[in-house]
């Protein structure tokens, strides 16, 4: 099988694989080569991929979907971290996404702020 793992900002990992293995909203499941085609809705958690060469990759995603079409699937999630072991993919997801949370409910509430004003400034204009 091919695996594409994608984000919005990237492809994040493309390669021939013998197994996938993810959690969807209704529970965990594996995909083999001649699985039948389905999609299915993910949430966050660790994708695992195990390699034709028997090594297995690891991916910690953000929710998103996965399609397997044929020989093909595709894994589309907001976010997704590569790692080596189990370790390395937990230091990065706590480093990584806790920080992009951080900056998204700074950013999320500046915009709040800022269409608070601009509510405030056509309140004014129609008053006058």
């Amino acid at each position: 099988m091919k695996l594409t793992v994608l984000t919005p900002e990237a492809q994040v990992f493309h390669g021939d694989v013998a197994k996938v293995s993810a959690e969807a909203t209704n529970g965990a499941f594996t995909l083999l080569p001649r699985h039948i085609d389905m999609t299915a809705p993910l949430v966050a958690g660790v994708l695992l991929c195990d390699r034709a060469d028997g090594k297995t990759r690891y991916f910690g995603i953000d929710e998103g979907i996965l399609v397997k079409c044929a020989d093909d699937v595709t894994v589309a999630v907001r976010r997704a971290l590569p790692g080596r072991d189990l370790a390395e993919l937990r230091r990065r997801v706590q480093a990584e996404f806790v920080t992009f949370d951080e900056e998204e409910m700074m950013a999320r509430s500046a915009l709040a702020r800022l269409e608070a004003g601009v509510v405030r400034r056509i309140l004014e204009l129609e008053r006058r």
